[in-house]
């Protein structure tokens, strides 16, 4: 089978507080992340919650990365969502490890989008089907 689109769950421990709390930070990180693993950054938004902690998500022309802080914890949780052949994720998930100083690090891979295809599996067609 093959598959439209890549996504890895990324979880960060033991990173450092300040940075996880940093906003400017936080969307610095992600767009070197992004731009590192070969993607085209469409648009950005980070927000910041009181007392602390960062959400925000790049949307990328190949789909986004989204990320959740909790600097009291140390702690961040990263979806990477790539479609397509030309972004290596796993590229931005060692950029944000290094940018949060993250000692550990876990992660889960899933396929998405997985179809059975003759042939080429393009991800814009040129014309759209309708679902059956």
């Amino acid at each position: 089978m093959k598959s439209l689109g890549q996504q890895i769950v990324a979880e960060f421990y033991e990173c450092d507080c300040e940075v996880l709390n940093d906003p400017q930070q936080i969307e610095e990180i992600m767009c070197d992340a992004a731009l590192a693993a070969g993607a085209t950054i469409v648009t950005k938004t980070f927000h910041t919650f009181s007392p602390h902690g960062v959400s925000g998500a790049v949307i990328i022309a190949e789909s986004h990365l989204a990320i959740h802080t909790w600097p009291e914890y140390g702690y961040a949780a990263v979806d990477l969502f790539t479609c397509g052949d030309t972004v290596q994720p796993e590229v931005a998930y060692r950029v944000l490890k290094e940018g949060m100083k993250s000692r550990r690090a876990s992660t889960m891979e899933m396929k998405r989008g997985q179809l059975e295809v003759v042939g080429e599996l393009t991800h814009k067609p040129v014309e759209l089907k309708q679902a059956v």
